[in-house]
């Protein structure tokens, strides 16, 4: 591998969390590499063999640390262990995004750069879906949109389900350390409504996204009823939470 020459960042890294996530991982760590120093890859407990490739691929490049993790946690679980981690060592943001290929690393400079020109803000990915698209997952998040959007009074997220996105580190690390929830399907888009409520501002920067078939070594882990019923019942308490709120979010909204 490589070693691509980038200055390493001393506030922000690429976060990867990783399951199962097929071939296409060595060459999405590849690319991030090629656009940022450091890259940490948070493997959440892969039973796929991944880790010991991705061990092998860091012991030739500085720039690339794999935590292993002994169980699955669940993406939003690998990702509070990552910004714990990346915390203590003094860093502010991370740019997180998939491990199976789906994100544009070549995005990474362009969100990142947003991000320390704006660091008490989020950098949200506004997926470009190409014409391999799934339909139901394209119109799927539709409705997670809109729920999202109204939880916010509007506030701006373009999208509530894309990962591919730059967090600030402590005002994420405290919502999450509040609640048992956001540790799986559901970390992303309660991340940016409990964010928003927060006053945490959001970004939005188009980016593609790229669905791979199982014959170009596409890996998904979605499941159509168990997440959606999921996402069903975080959007029942992200409801309860916003009527509790809305007298706030309503002084806020005047005020600006």
């Amino acid at each position: 591998m490589s070693v691509p020459m980038n200055p390493a960042s001393s506030t922000h890294l690429v976060l990867i969390p990783s399951y199962n996530p097929g071939p296409r991982v060595v060459a999405t760590v590849e690319a991030a590499r090629a656009q940022w120093t450091p890259v940490w890859v948070i493997v959440d407990g892969s039973t796929d063999g991944s880790a010991a490739t991705l061990q092998r691929m860091a012991a030739a490049d500085a720039g690339l640390r794999i935590v292993v993790l002994p169980e699955n946690r669940g993406k939003g679980g690998a990702v509070l262990e990552g910004m714990t981690r990346a915390a203590a060592e003094g860093y502010t943001h991370v740019l997180t995004m998939d491990s199976d290929g789906q994100h544009p690393a070549a995005l990474i400079p362009a969100f990142m750069a947003a991000s320390q020109a704006a660091p008490a803000a989020m950098v949200l990915g506004k997926p470009v879906f190409d014409a391999d698209a799934p339909a139901l997952r394209v119109n799927g998040r539709k409705v997670s949109n809109w729920w999202a959007n109204l939880e916010t009074l509007w506030q701006g997220i373009g999208d509530s389900l894309y990962g591919f996105r730059v967090y600030p580190v402590g005002p994420l690390m405290r919502i999450m350390r509040s609640t048992r929830f956001m540790r799986r399907f559901d970390f992303d888009p309660e991340a940016v409504v409990r964010l928003c409520w927060a006053g945490v501002r959001p970004i939005n920067i188009d980016a593609p996204v790229r669905y791979f078939s199982a014959g170009e070594g596409g890996v998904s882990h979605f499941r159509y009823l168990r997440d959606n019923t999921l996402l069903t019942w975080m959007h029942t308490r992200l409801f309860i939470g916003f009527i509790v709120r809305l007298p706030a979010l309503l002084f806020r909204r005047r005020r600006h």
